[in-house]
C-alpha cells in the first residue's frame, strides 16, 4: 500500500486555497470586543476579537486602518468586516479586517468624542480657518443623497428665494460603509470643477448610525480642504456631526442651509433699488457741481471772448520780434566796425608795412628777425626783405653806436 507524504507547507497552501475558495468565508460580518491589541509601528493593526466562549487572531493592514474614526481599545465592542485566510508560515486561520466600526451607542460616542478631540487639536474647527459665505451666489452645489427628502427641500426652499440661483446636485451616498469617501469624492470634484460659490453638504434626519458618515475622518479633512466654502446640514437641529464642527458655517436642517445660501430676492431687488437711487442721487450732486465750475468758468471775460487774447498775444508777438530784428542788425554794425578799426591797426603794426616804406628787414642765418645787433657777428651770412625781395649778405664790420643805435 502506497502513502502519500506531504510537507507542512504544502498543506498549509491547501488549507489556505480552501478557505480563499469558500464563498462565505471570504467576506463576512463579524462582531466581538477587541483583546490582545496590538498597533505595530508600521501602521498595521494586530488583535483578537472574543466573545463568551470563542476568540479569532485578527489583522489589520495599513491601507484599511488609516480610514478608521476611532481608535480601537481592549474591551470595545466592534463590528468588523473581512475574510478568513491561513497564515502559512505559522499554520494558524485568522481573519483580515478591512472594515470596523464601533457596536453599539456607547462606542459611537467614543469613537466620536476621539475623532472630535483630534481633529479640535489639529485646529480643524478654529475659526481663523470659516470662510465668509458669498452673499450673492450664482450657483450652488448640493452634494447629497438625489433621492432624499433632504435634497427635495433644498431644492423647494432655494426656488422660492431666488429662481435666478442655479443649483447644481451632486449626488452621493450619505449612508452606509461607502458613503463617507463618497461624499468626501464629491466635495473634491466640485472643487475641481470650480464653478460653484458655495457648498451645501448634508442629509435628512436618521440615526446615529444612520448619521455616521458625517462623523467620518475622510469627511472632515476634505471639508477643511475645500477652497469654496462649505455649509454642512445634517440631520435635524438636534444633530451634531463632525462635519458640523469644520463646515464654514452649520445649518439647522437641509431647509435652514438653503436659507443661508440663497438670498432672498425681494429684500435683494429692494437692495438694488436702494442702490441704484443712491447713484442716481450721487450722479445728480456731482453733474450739477461740475455745472456751476463750467458756468463760472464761462463767466470769465478770457471764456466771453477767447480771440481777443490770441489776438493780443500775437500783437505781443511781432513787437518782440521787431525789437529783436532791430537789435540784431544794430549789434551786427557795431562790432562790424569794431572790427575794421581793429584790423587797420594790427596791419599799421604789421612788419610788412615797413617793408613797403622803402626800409629792410634783417634775418639770421635761423631765418629769425634780427633786432639787436649783438644777434650777429662778422662773417655772418644774414638776409636783408626789401621790397620786390631778398638779398644775401655778409658781415664785414660791425659798428656799435650807429646813427640810429642808442
Amino acid at each position: 500500500m502506497q502513502v502519500n507524504v506531504y510537507t507542512v507547507s504544502q498543506i498549509n497552501g491547501y488549507i489556505k486555497r480552501v478557505f480563499e475558495n469558500d464563498v462565505f468565508l471570504s467576506d463576512l460580518y463579524i462582531e466581538g470586543e477587541i483583546s490582545n491589541f496590538k498597533p505595530h509601528s508600521s501602521g498595521h493593526l494586530y488583535f483578537s476579537l472574543k466573545d463568551k466562549t470563542g476568540s479569532v487572531d485578527c489583522v489589520m493592514f495599513r491601507s484599511d486602518a488609516f480610514g478608521l474614526s476611532f481608535v480601537p481599545e481592549n474591551g470595545m465592542g466592534v463590528l468588523v468586516r473581512g475574510r478568513v485566510s491561513l497564515y502559512e508560515k505559522t499554520g494558524r486561520y485568522q481573519l483580515y479586517v478591512s472594515y470596523m466600526q464601533p457596536q453599539g451607542m456607547g462606542m459611537l460616542h467614543i469613537a466620536f468624542e476621539q475623532l472630535k478631540a483630534k481633529l479640535q487639536a489639529e485646529g480643524l474647527f478654529d475659526m481663523a480657518f470659516k470662510k465668509p459665505i458669498p452673499e450673492f451666489p450664482e450657483t450652488v452645489a448640493v452634494i447629497t443623497s438625489p433621492t432624499g427628502a433632504a435634497v427635495r427641500d433644498i431644492i423647494k426652499v432655494a426656488r422660492h428665494r431666488n429662481p435666478s440661483v442655479r443649483l447644481v446636485i451632486v449626488p452621493v451616498l450619505v449612508q452606509g460603509e461607502n458613503a463617507a469617501a463618497d461624499i468626501a469624492r464629491g466635495i473634491e470634484k466640485v472643487n475641481r470643477w470650480g464653478g460653484a460659490d458655495t457648498i451645501i453638504v448634508g442629509r435628512g434626519g436618521g440615526s446615529a448610525e444612520d448619521l455616521w458618515a458625517f462623523n467620518e475622518e475622510i469627511v472632515a479633512r476634505a471639508i477643511f480642504a475645500s477652497d469654496i466654502p462649505i455649509i454642512s446640514a445634517v440631520g435635524h437641529e438636534v444633530d451634531f456631526t463632525i462635519a458640523d464642527f469644520v463646515a464654514d458655517m452649520r445649518a439647522a436642517t437641509p431647509s435652514n442651509a438653503a436659507e443661508i445660501a440663497v438670498p432672498a430676492s425681494q429684500p435683494l431687488d429692494k437692495r438694488n433699488k436702494t442702490a441704484y437711487e443712491r447713484i442716481n442721487n450721487a450722479m445728480a450732486v456731482r453733474l450739477s457741481n461740475v455745472g456751476m465750475r463750467l458756468s463760472h468758468a464761462m463767466s470769465r471775460p478770457g471764456m466771453r471772448r477767447p480771440l481777443d487774447r490770441i489776438y493780443n498775444l500775437q500783437l505781443y508777438l511781432e513787437n518782440m520780434l521787431e525789437n529783436i530784428e532791430k537789435k540784431t542788425v544794430g549789434d551786427m554794425e557795431l562790432k562790424s566796425a569794431r572790427f575794421e578799426k581793429s584790423l587797420f591797426a594790427v596791419e599799421s603794426l604789421s612788419p610788412l608795412n615797413v617793408v613797403k616804406r622803402g626800409y629792410m628787414l634783417a634775418f639770421d642765418k635761423k631765418d629769425k628777425l634780427i633786432t639787436n645787433i649783438d644777434d650777429v657777428k662778422v662773417d655772418d651770412v644774414i638776409a636783408l626783405e626789401a621790397k620786390g625781395g631778398r638779398i644775401s649778405a655778409e658781415v664785414k664790420a660791425i659798428e656799435h653806436g650807429g646813427k640810429y643805435g642808442s
